[in-house]
């Protein structure tokens, strides 16, 4: 069984993620507020340090509920940053706060995150046909434009970089490589 060449075999948890989730396609705003907040929990850091802490973040965030998290307070933060299961980045968990009061104010507008972010892409995934890794952009035009509504809106830790990077973990483009199992099947 072929995988795209980023994921070492030997590593489990990152198999399981790139079998299981990386790249297919996403419409529930719960699990798409999860992914927003930990590709922004992400920044400077690999993302094999947050996968190993998300089960640590799924509690500390109550289940990434944006209702919940938009009510953080002062306490809640200190809280936050004293929890050595999770990134305690004092911005990170400031911006996951504000973002969280952006993202409901969006489901608000659009009726759902879903709407909203699935709109960027005529509500389907872009396809890639890329061979190797190297291939693979850090950015692109449509992740420049969505990371600049989104700050626009005022939310944070959403440059493009991680908004490609969102985007393709929850399948708003298929850049899986062309020889990897999960290529066709997404």
């Amino acid at each position: 069984m072929k995988r795209c060449s980023w994921v070492d075999p030997e590593n489990t948890m990152y198999c399981e993620y790139h079998d299981d989730e990386w790249g297919v396609p996403v419409h529930n705003d719960q699990k798409l507020f999860e992914m927003l907040i930990l590709e922004g929990a992400q920044a400077g850091l690999s993302w094999e340090t947050v996968l190993k802490k998300r089960p640590n973040y799924r509690k500390a965030f109550d289940g990434f509920n944006p209702q919940k998290v938009a009510l953080y307070d002062e306490k809640k933060q200190a809280e936050l940053l004293q929890n050595k299961g999770i990134i305690r980045n004092r911005l990170k968990i400031k911006s996951a706060i504000k973002n969280a009061i952006v993202f409901l104010e969006i489901q608000k507008e659009f009726g759902s995150f879903d709407a909203y972010i699935w709109n960027f892409v005529n509500n389907g995934p872009i396809r890639n046909q890329f061979k190797t890794i190297s291939e693979l952009p850090a950015k692109t035009e449509l992740s420049d434009m969505i990371s600049k509504d989104l700050k626009k809106r005022g939310m944070n830790f959403v440059g493009s970089t991680i908004i490609y990077a969102f985007m393709q973990s929850i399948g708003m483009v298929n850049d899986h490589e062309v020889s990897c199992f999960r290529y066709l099947q997404i």
